[in-house]
């Protein structure tokens, strides 16, 4: 049976393989096909198509958008989304400073808490891609202030941690409508992360069209609960290893795959969209 991993990070954001390595290891663990959802960007999708060129590996064009809804992160992931679209890259050019001026509010409340870390530490390691909480995670762990990068979540940068800080620029209503404009369809990523049903009820409300039910911390009660919620509610349902590379190994690429099928209902939605 044909499978799929939608849901994998290259170093355009913050995980750690390139192009190349991205589409080796996928080849490896045989998935028929992978979606690039890089947070707040599309820069790695075209390299990833050229890096599977001449390969049986289809790429799904996708993006994970970071929005904030009362303090707290919501991330919806897009797919099939016009990512070559100048307009939409200009406002994602946005979201990256932002993510620039997060990294130095999270450095200055490390420094209220008696951790030193320079900032450029932090963006070497991101080089030109989106630079996010585990390139910080991943400083911290080169300087020996942490032992690994679950350490630096749980002690200092995860959410209700002291340094925590959020200010994304978009709420989930913007980022669900930004990903709608440009063809895609909108995907509520790791649901589990949401601990209220009634936002994810908002959600649709505001064009969700999925839910990524089939995820590493979804345990089998939680999986019934996602793929019941999505069938009473019509919703599209993927799922993804949440791929990082090295920089979360306990991820790895194929960990999750899903029916092919799932694939193909994407690209039918995508089409009726197109046809409203």
């Amino acid at each position: 049976m044909k499978t799929a991993d939608l849901h994998l990070h290259t170093y355009f954001s913050d995980g750690t393989y390139t192009p190349e390595e991205l589409v080796r290891e996928a080849l490896k663990t045989e998935l028929a096909a992978i979606a690039v959802a890089d947070h707040d960007t599309v820069e790695g999708i075209g390299p990833v198509l050229e890096a599977a060129k001449g390969t049986d590996l289809e790429v799904i064009p996708g993006i994970e958008l970071t929005a904030e809804y009362e303090g707290s992160e919501i991330h919806i992931l897009g797919y099939l989304l016009e990512y070559q679209n100048k307009a939409l890259r200009e406002k994602l050019t946005s979201l990256k400073v932002n993510r620039i001026e997060r990294v130095h509010k999270i450095l200055g409340k490390l420094r209220d808490a008696d951790v030193q870390l320079d900032a450029e530490d932090v963006f070497a390691l991101a080089g030109q891609g989106t630079v996010g909480r585990l390139h910080i995670a991943r400083a911290m762990v080169s300087k020996g202030i942490v032992g690994s990068t679950q350490e630096a979540f749980q002690r200092y940068i995860g959410d209700k941690s002291p340094a925590y800080v959020c200010g994304f620029r978009y709420s989930p209503q913007q980022a669900i409508a930004l990903i709608r404009e440009y063809g895609g369809i909108a995907v509520l990523a790791h649901p589990y992360t949401v601990t209220r049903d009634e936002l994810i009820l908002q959600c649709i409300d505001w064009g969700l069209q999925g839910l990524e039910a089939y995820y590493p911390e979804h345990n089998q009660s939680l999986l019934n609960f996602y793929l019941r919620f999505a069938r009473e509610h019509n919703l599209l349902v993927t799922g993804g290893s949440d791929c990082h590379g090295s920089a979360k190994p306990e991820a790895q690429i194929g960990s999750i795959k899903i029916p092919y099928l799932l694939v193909e209902k994407l690209k039918e939605t995508k089409r009726l969209n197109n046809a409203k």
